[in-house]
């Protein structure tokens, strides 16, 4: 190879001899490497390397600028060189109009790294200017420059060069055309070499853009590998938010950094690496509890975007730590006043996500609606009146909030979607405030048609809330005479697949199943899983007589169901009970209050007769051995009929 590399170096710097030629390397003879005749690598003859004669490094031919005028002159051009392109370099900057960029594009000393410089300049002058860029593609100074840059696209620098793939769509020029793809083929070339940070900024500036190529997927698998050399908690929390959807592999790598970073987080940094979760659906425990840690670490009041933002992520999250939720509910109650209706209806929806009721914020948010009702629409009254629903909260001025609710809500319930006058309902229904026309509204066979049918979750939830609407109106509102649902379309689903509700089935709910027969009787006494008309269902149930002793329950009429098996009606002194079961989501996470939902089957379960022994999981779970579990329940029927024992004796006292 060297001796290839030698002889083709001869053929162009050594002139033709007359004769035969000295032989490179072979046989005897003057020999190129051999000492005898002129020697290349030797002191004696025209040496290459020795600066006599032609030398080999100048990459000239012989008699032109050798020796000490060459060594002289050498610096003297570079300088000149520097000069000129320091000279454009300040001019490029300076300019004030495009004409000066474009006048650039004569100029000698014009290299492909400075034109790269004057396109970036004349994107950024048009963005702001608002000028024609079509005028500017059109121009031939604009088409020099462009030729400039791509005969030598290979010297243009990192900064730059990164810079023209923003500044070139930016001009009008298509992402798909010779001189854009030539850029990204120029920067994929150099994506191994790429520091870190500018690696990092093409990310980010590419997922900006929407970038469909291939440049962009190359750019994430760079940064998969090169992910531990990431430092900085700015560049972590960046790539998150913009760049981790993308790629699902670097945003795991991402939360395993921002794991070990998140001592160093402030507020703010904190606010968007949680938003980032939040919008991208990932539950990084972990990550999540690190955050609240640190967040309650901050001793700062925090700054109010930060405490709305963290608020909607960790509700989007279903994420409930109480000290954090504790801390955003008491700093935010004071900037209350100063909230958009958007962002109130946003706090409350939240708060009721998270089941954490603060009653003080609550009453708050009361207020505000009392005081800004002109500027809250109907939709928004509705997503407050949800909220309170969901988490049972009763406004100490109650009568008067639900009299604005009532005023606005009137004549605008056709201008409301189906699904959500149901929730406005139902959530009166809850509240125990509903009143007639809603409930002929609802329950009307024209709205009953929009429902059914549609087999989506939303339209599932929305009729099983018609039931319950159904059953307040049939047991908790006296003076309404109807509609009501037809009886057809009441949901006792009595004989659902048990095998089937097995594989869902909660740790409770299986625990109950093995010990309620052991409490109650046998499989004839007492009937299971039972699903009432009401919408609700309960886990048993059983007829007990003036004794306590329990009766054939399939022998005996059941209004609660939409078959009944049996056609007796109870004896003189028999009452029915109800094991009902109360899981973990139907708790406030403050405590151990039974939220809207659980509060509403209550009450109707008590009003169609039955005496409830209630099962919460707290007490249950904590029972490990069967026959604890059989005592307990046998012990909460004992308590049940005491109960309505005692509550008889008082109102047979009372007439």
């Amino acid at each position: 190879m060297a001796a290839h590399l030698l002889r083709r170096c001869c053929r162009r710097l050594l002139p033709p001899a007359p004769g035969p030629g000295p032989a490179l390397c072979t046989g005897p003879g003057p020999g190129l490497l051999t000492g005898h005749g002129p020697a290349l690598l030797t002191g004696h003859g025209p040496a290459l390397l020795t600066g006599h004669g032609p030398a080999l490094h100048t990459g000239t031919r012989p008699g032109l600028h050798t020796g000490p005028a060459r060594a002289a002159e050498g610096p003297r051009a570079r300088a000149r060189e520097d000069g000129e392109e320091q000279r454009l370099r300040e001019l490029i900057r300076a300019a004030g109009s495009p004409q000066e960029l474009l006048q650039l594009s004569h100029g000698p000393g014009l290299s492909s790294n400075l034109a790269a410089l004057a396109i970036g300049r004349l994107a950024r002058m048009s963005g702001e200017q608002r000028l024609d860029s079509a005028g500017l593609r059109g121009d031939p100074r604009f088409q020099r420059l462009l030729a400039v840059l791509d005969a030598q696209i290979s010297q243009v620098w990192n900064t730059p060069l990164l810079q023209l793939l923003r500044s070139l769509p930016a001009l009008g020029l298509a992402r798909g055309g010779r001189q854009v793809r030539s850029v990204e083929q120029e920067v994929l070339w150099r994506l191994r070499r790429l520091p870190l940070r500018q690696l990092v900024q093409l990310a980010e500036q590419l997922a900006g853009q929407g970038h469909d190529g291939l440049l962009l997927p190359e750019v994430l698998r760079k940064l998969e590998l090169r992910w531990t050399e990431l430092d900085g908690t700015r560049t972590v929390v960046t790539l998150m938010a913009k760049v981790g959807h993308l790629s699902p592999a670097l945003m795991e790598r991402l939360e395993d950094k921002a794991l070990e970073l998140a001592e160093q987080f402030d507020p703010d940094e904190l606010r968007r690496v949680a938003l980032a979760l939040a919008l991208q659906q990932r539950r990084c425990v972990p990550l999540l509890r690190a955050l609240s840690y640190h967040l309650l670490q901050k001793p700062a009041e925090l700054p109010l975007p930060v405490l709305t933002d963290l608020l909607f992520a960790f509700s989007k999250l279903s994420f409930q730590q109480p000290q954090v939720l504790h801390r955003l509910s008491l700093e935010l109650q004071p900037h209350l006043g100063s909230l958009s209706p958007a962002q109130v209806l946003r706090c409350a929806r939240s708060f009721a996500s998270l089941r954490w009721l603060s009653r003080p914020l609550a009453e708050a948010i009361a207020q505000y609606c009392l005081d800004n009702t002109q500027n809250l629409s109907v939709t928004q009254l509705c997503g407050v009146l949800v909220s309170f629903a969901r988490l049972n909260f009763q406004p100490s001025s109650s009568e008067e909030f639900f009299s604005m609710l009532h005023e606005r809500l009137q004549g605008q319930e056709q201008q409301l979607d189906v699904h959500l006058l149901t929730d406005v309902v139902w959530s009166l229904c809850v509240l125990q405030q509903p009143r007639a026309p809603h409930l002929r509204q609802v329950l009307s066979p024209e709205f009953q048609a929009r429902l059914r049918g549609d087999p989506s979750p939303r339209a599932q939830s929305s009729w099983l809330k018609l039931l319950h609407i159904n059953a307040t109106a049939r047991l908790e509102a006296p003076g309404y005479e109807g509609p009501f649902l037809p009886p057809e379309v009441l949901g006792g689903d009595g004989d659902r697949d048990r095998d089937k509700d097995k594989e869902k089935a909660t740790p409770l709910q299986r625990g109950l199943w093995e010990a309620l027969p052991g409490a109650l009787g046998g499989h004839d006494l007492v009937r299971y899983n039972v699903s009432t008309v009401y919408g609700w269902d309960i886990d048993a149930e059983a007829v007990l007589d003036s004794d306590n002793k329990p009766l054939p329950v399939r022998d005996f009429a059941a209004p609660h169901l939409s078959h009944s098996e049996g056609t007796k009606a109870l004896p003189p002194g028999a009452r029915r009970v109800a094991v009902l079961r109360w899981e973990l989501p139907q708790f406030s996470s403050r405590g151990r209050e039974l939220l809207g939902r659980g509060s509403l089957a209550r009450r109707h379960l008590r009003a169609a007769g039955f005496l409830l022994a209630e099962v919460p999981h707290y007490e249950f779970l904590e029972l490990k051995l069967e026959r604890q579990r059989v005592a307990y329940l046998k012990d909460k029927v004992a308590k049940a009929l005491a109960s309505d024992t005692a509550g008889d004796t008082a109102t047979d006292a009372a007439t």
